[in-house]
């Protein structure tokens, strides 16, 4: 199948007026101070996020985080040294990772939950001796 110039010309002129009515990025840091990937949007919204909040930059180093590049159509971030790459429509619907990522994510942070029904289980666990001891197999 062959595509013809007419094709191409229609297509890039659907990609221009898709990239001026969307929002993307036309800066992007990450600041020290408050340890936050900072990212401008050419409707002048600002987004500053935790890079522990996102898969591959969880455990990068401050220097790692520093160097961001924005993809030609400024719909990406890429951080070179460290190979990762967040797709900023999927930042704003609150996708920071895979599902996979994102599950576990979501997992460490029902753990972390305290509630009352958790403490009342806790208590009663402790009770009957506390958590089963693991045994181990040889």
């Amino acid at each position: 199948m062959e595509i013809s110039d007419a094709e191409i010309q229609q297509a890039e002129q659907r990609m221009h007026q898709r990239l001026a009515s969307t929002p993307h990025a036309v800066a992007a840091r990450y600041d020290r101070r408050v340890s936050r990937i900072m990212v401008t949007l050419s409707s002048g919204l600002e987004l500053a996020f935790s890079p522990h909040l996102v898969e591959g930059l969880a455990d990068a180093r401050p220097a790692d985080l520093a160097t961001i590049e924005i993809t030609p159509a400024g719909l990406g971030l890429h951080w070179p040294t460290l190979d990762a790459d967040l797709y900023l429509p999927a930042l704003l619907d609150g996708v920071f990772g895979s599902p996979r990522w994102m599950a576990g994510l979501l997992g460490r942070r029902g753990g972390l939950a305290r509630t009352p029904v958790k403490a009342s289980a806790a208590r009663e666990n402790g009770r009957k001796g506390g958590r089963p001891r693991k045994l181990a197999t040889a």
